[in-house]
């Protein structure tokens, strides 16, 4: 720099200190630079030494402040706030002071009761709480329970056992997951259940069922349909409860008669095949009848004589053999013409066949019982005649030990033995090993036994004809149910007997497939039904939702462990799961009427199903499911309150095709105009929020379609926001009753009109000065006229009691700036 530049400098600062010094104010201070630079580090050493609290205090200041908010009035406030958790006793006062301790006891008796009115109120809300969290997890955990299949321990057995393959043509058509089996059994089912709901007479279930059994050509299941026929043609004894009817002596005595005499018809039938099937061998002739049937069918099964036969023969056969066949095959009358023929072989035996024929209940009477039973023990117990030693224990019902294996080679006939030799009565005359109850029997059949002993995975019906034989009705089902393959016929078995009232229920929902219940008596199995029904039809609701709902009707008098309905809630599950709608509940036609859907048959008030299966589908989160079904069931108010919280979120999106905004805009504008056209009305204020979206989405659609003006014509019809001064005060007044669903939109609504005005405010300004048609006065009134309805705007949005978005009020402030 040169010497100009330098004096030019040295004159500037004089000039400043000469004006330094003719202010008065200030003191005169003279520092040279080391003390300046001294000074300088004293001031950064005292800003370095603030606390990180004071810094902190600074920084939240700084961005509160930016927010607009008074960080000063707030400290206070917050200082003000008592830290007590809970309400405390105020502190007591002398004695001397009366007025002051009875003004203190007064605000202590008002603090401890407000305080114990605030503990009962956590410890309810608590106990709603929990009380809520315990039904939903109680239904989540019968949907997994309803997802596994078992019956008791061995529920989840996955042992890969080798099972013959039983492949069967799926003649359902279309996407149904049922084979020939399970669409024949349906056929049944609707049959059954069309007869009901029409008001005939009740069909027989077992009848229906057996046509099944019959058209499938297989002999196992016709002759399980056969043996559940006869099971379940007794008479129901008259009592409160299917518990003390199926423990009833007069029950229990007819099961086991009918069990008798399946197995005796069934033999009778073998007997007669295999004679017919080896006549030559067979040799029949003479009077047609049981004799000649057994004498033909032992010279087939006992061709040559035996050792140890006793008391001669009779045309060939060992005497004893052709009584003990007779009996097996349920001819008492031939057993007599047999006994007859060689009485003066038989000892005592005739008076006591005699007397057993002519028994009511195939019964001795106590004298000739234990007369027979001193001399099978004394005589015959080893006797090496195995057909006298059985028939005597037929007929003394004794050595129940004993289990004839030389005789009752097969499962049919040790059964059969066992049956007779079941006692019902119980006169203290019998030792135990002469005794033989019907539970005693069960129990060694279901437990000591077992399904190992039967080979019950080979032989499944074999396994399930011993436990029903022996009324075990629940543990057989249960047992069949597990077989995969078998479980259709399981469950129509089930459905057999719920019918007849003989099929013991489990009293809870969550109870296993197969259970015990205390206060039952030892042998008593339950059967959990409904999880049955709901396991079954699990396999096909998604894809046959009419044959599930025909399986549902079932339920119709059953309920859950909250009292409610099953029939209700599996249509309701049916129904969401399936998503058939229409099908199920109905549909509204163009004009508003219903066209009613497959649940109409089967219910009266079909109004409150389709209610329940709407609250359902709005729990979930079905909402616009739940709009169809709250139309369906004429419940207005439900359906705009719904369609208020679905339109809300879309009413300022662009619309796009099939977008969400376009499905709810369609669904809205349809309702509107039936609700219009049919006069309907729902709650004022939900009625009037629903109209005023729909209103927005047509501002927004204009809108973003850039038509500002007609855009700005329906805001300035809709009189939602103030369009001039004089209209802001009333407006923040409407304002208040706005519902939440109109005002989470407050913030697009103020932001898309000023855009509206800023956009005409730029137009007008890029027109011409003055034209003919539009003077030069009319186009400054016109933009005084938008300036003043932009300032309107954002007054509005100062007044109105609501925090909008993030920078609303920045953006609305800019851009009324930019107008001015």
């Amino acid at each position: 720099m040169d010497a100009e530049g330098f004096g030019e400098l040295l004159q500037q600062a004089e000039q400043l200190a000469a004006e330094t010094e003719a202010v008065s104010e200030l003191p005169h201070v003279e520092r040279n630079l080391q003390e300046i630079q001294q000074a300088g580090e004293r001031l950064r050493s005292r800003t370095l030494t603030r606390t990180s609290q004071d810094t902190a205090d600074v920084k939240a200041s700084i961005l509160l402040g930016s927010r607009g908010l008074d960080v000063f009035h707030i400290s206070q406030r917050l200082e003000s706030l008592s830290a007590a958790t809970t309400f405390e006793p105020l502190e007591p006062v002398k004695d001397t002071d009366i007025q002051g301790f009875l003004k203190n006891e007064r605000d202590n008796a008002l603090l401890s009761a407000i305080e114990e009115s605030r503990r009962r109120t956590f410890l309810l809300a608590e106990e709603y709480h929990r009380e809520s969290m315990l039904v939903q997890w109680e239904q989540v955990k019968q949907r997994v329970l309803h997802t596994l299949l078992g019956a008791g321990e061995d529920a989840l057995d996955f042992s890969q056992d080798v099972e013959p393959s039983y492949v069967r043509e799926v003649t359902a058509l279309g996407r149904s997951v049922l084979d020939n089996v399970e669409v024949a059994y349906g056929r049944q089912i609707y049959i059954f259940n069309e007869k009901i709901v029409n008001g005939h007479i009740h069909p027989n279930l077992g009848d229906l069922c057996t046509s099944v059994a019959e058209s499938l050509d297989d002999k196992n299941v016709s002759d399980m349909w056969l043996m559940v026929k006869q099971m379940t043609d007794v008479l129901l004894v008259p009592a409160k409860d299917t518990l003390k009817s199926r423990t009833s002596v007069e029950m229990q005595v007819a099961f086991v008669r009918q069990a008798l005499s399946f197995l005796e018809n069934s033999y009778k039938n073998y007997t007669m095949m295999t004679v017919f099937g080896n006549l030559h061998q067979a040799q029949l002739g003479g009077v047609p009848g049981t004799y000649q049937l057994v004498r033909s069918f032992l010279n087939i099964k006992l061709p040559g004589p035996l050792p140890g036969m006793q008391d001669g023969e009779i045309e060939g056969h060992p005497v004893w053999a052709v009584i003990y066949y007779c009996l097996r095959c349920g001819d008492l009358n031939a057993a007599m013409q047999v006994v007859n023929r060689v009485q003066h072989q038989l000892g005592d035996f005739k008076i006591w066949f005699q007397e057993y024929m002519n028994s009511p209940d195939r019964r001795l009477s106590p004298a000739s019982e234990n007369k027979l039973r001193l001399h099978y023990r004394r005589v015959l117990r080893n006797c090496a005649d195995p057909y006298k030693r059985a028939v005597y224990c037929l007929i003394g019902k004794c050595d129940i030990a004993d289990n004839h294996g030389d005789v009752a080679d097969k499962t049919e006939d040790y059964l059969w033995l066992k049956l007779n030799q079941v006692c019902f009565d119980d006169d203290g005359s019998s030792s135990p090993q002469d005794r033989l109850t019907l539970p005693q029997l069960q129990k060694q059949l279901l437990e000591d036994y077992g399904e190992s002993h039967f080979s019950a995975t080979q032989q499944p019906f074999l396994y399930f004809q011993v436990l029903f034989l022996t009324a075990q009705f629940e543990a057989a089902v249960a047992f069949l149910f597990r077989v995969e393959r078998l479980r259709s016929h399981a469950v129509h078995v089930a459905l057999v007997l719920y019918e007849l009232r003989l099929l013991l229920k489990s009293s809870g929902q969550s109870a296993q497939l197969l259970s015990q219940e205390p206060g039952d008596p030892p042998m008593v199995r339950r059967l959990n039904f409904i999880r049955l029904l709901m396991l079954y039809t699990r396999k096909f609701e998604s894809t046959d939702p009419r044959e599930a709902l025909q399986y549902f009707y079932f339920l119709r008098n059953e309920k859950d462990s909250q009292g409610e309905n099953m029939f209700m809630r599996c249509i309701s599950e049916l129904v969401i799961e399936s998503r058939e709608f229409d099908m199920l509940l109905g549909r509204l036609e163009k004009d508003g009427s219903r066209k009613p859907g497959v649940i109409d048959k089967f219910a009266g008030d079909t109004r409150a199903i389709i209610s329940k299966v709407a609250l359902e589908a709005e729990n979930k989160g079905l909402f616009e499911e739940a709009v169809k079904l709250y139309e369906l069931a004429k419940n207005p108010d439900k359906v705009f309150e719904l369609m208020n919280r679905l339109l809300s979120p879309v009413i300022a999106q662009v619309s796009a095709p099939q977008s969400n905004k376009e499905r709810l805009k369609s669904t809205a504008v349809a309702i509107a105009e039936r609700y219009r056209s049919q006069g309907i009305a729902g709650e004022k204020s939900a009625e009037s929020t629903f109209y005023l979206l729909l209103d927005l989405m047509t501002f927004f659609d204009e809108y973003h379609a850039g038509h500002v003006d007609r855009a700005y014509d329906v805001m300035e019809r809709l009189k939602l926001l103030p369009l001039g001064q004089d209209s802001v005060e009333e407006r923040v007044a409407a304002f208040r009753n706005f519902s939440d669903e109109v005002r989470h939109n407050l913030s697009e609504v103020l932001l898309a009109t000023m855009n509206i005005l800023f956009t005409q405010h730029k137009r007008l300004k890029g027109a011409p000065a003055g034209t003919p048609g539009r003077p030069q006065r009319a186009m400054e009134d016109r933009d005084t006229q938008l300036r003043s309805q932009a300032r309107a705007l954002i007054t509005f949005a100062g007044m109105i009691p609501y925090n909008m978005a993030g920078d609303t009020n920045a953006r609305l402030v800019q851009m009324e700036l930019l107008m001015n």
